[in-house]
């Protein structure tokens, strides 16, 4: 084989070691087709939203939007659904569980509207985040009641928040401010004590005439809570905020003041939840397991 260059064939002046490169003509198909993939970007650009303005995008003289298709779709689901959200925002929550149709609804309804508005500070599965003040929705420990209905009010209305008048309301004093440190490791002993974990005996001691001077109003002389305002059950292994000693002792010297929003759609100017969702997503909660 001739190892010589054809003279005929222009080269593009690239050598490497020796080695020349022909420069060929493309082939006519391939520029025909990188020629017309040209035209069809201009052709999109001007039917369809293409280019990026400071305040938006060029429209495009088609009209297109996805955003509109989305909405559309949208409309005409909430169109078939509308019957029976009537019905869902109309039911009284007690006698759900006697209409199968209504519930199962309710539910999976209640699972969409949980998973876009709740799993932020509750979690995916429900489970809170122990020791971040997001409570765990899977057991059966309510500060306010776990009654479906209750869970319909506390969603409506929310925790310690300047929406809702409504809004579930309870608050718990410093005592930092108001006993001394030696007096504040008693009270961890005692609660530690009542709720079944390693304690000093003489510390618990001192600690139980002081939870009943100052701890028993809310709590109640045994510990074990009151939902009628909000005080928790110090008696059990649920805790909101940690249950070690040094969570204990964070709790009782500065207090907890944890806020839930209202999602009622009337108390965040229409961008809430409607009574259908409210009561969907009380339906959800209570049927994970803790309901009470």
């Amino acid at each position: 084989m001739s190892t010589e260059k054809n003279k005929d064939i222009e080269t593009t002046g690239h050598s490497w070691d020796g080695i020349e490169e022909y420069n060929n003509p493309l082939p006519k198909w391939w520029l025909w087709t990188f020629y017309l993939t040209i035209v069809w970007g201009l052709i999109y650009t001007i039917a369809y939203p293409a280019w990026p303005l400071i305040r938006g995008a060029t429209p495009g003289l088609l009209g297109f939007s996805t955003r509109e298709d989305v909405a559309a779709d949208i409309a005409a689901v909430n169109e078939r659904n509308a019957a029976i959200m009537e019905r869902l925002a109309d039911v009284e929550l007690a006698s759900l569980a006697d209409d199968a149709e209504l519930q199962g609804f309710a539910r999976n309804a209640g699972a969409a509207v949980f998973r876009s508005n709740c799993v932020q500070c509750h979690g995916a599965g429900a489970a809170g985040v122990q020791a971040s003040g997001y409570p765990n929705l899977l057991d059966d420990d309510w500060l306010w009641g776990g009654t479906i209905d209750d869970i319909a009010f506390t969603v409506t209305n929310g925790i310690r928040n300047e929406q809702s008048p409504d809004a579930r309301y309870s608050e718990m004093p410093a005592f930092g401010e108001l006993l001394e440190g030696d007096e504040i490791k008693a009270l961890v002993a005692h609660v530690r004590a009542i709720s079944g974990q390693e304690y000093d005996a003489a510390l618990a001691a001192t600690g139980a005439e002081l939870f009943i001077d100052n701890c028993a109003a809310c709590h109640g002389d045994e510990g074990k809570g009151d939902q009628g305002v909000g005080a928790p059950n110090l008696t059990d292994a649920i805790w909101l905020y940690g249950g070690d000693e040094a969570r204990l002792a964070e709790t009782i010297t500065y207090a907890r003041f944890g806020v839930m929003p209202a999602w009622s759609e009337e108390y965040r100017h229409g961008q809430g939840l409607d009574r259908a969702e409210i009561n969907a997503v009380a339906a959800y909660v209570h049927g994970l397991g803790g309901g009470q």
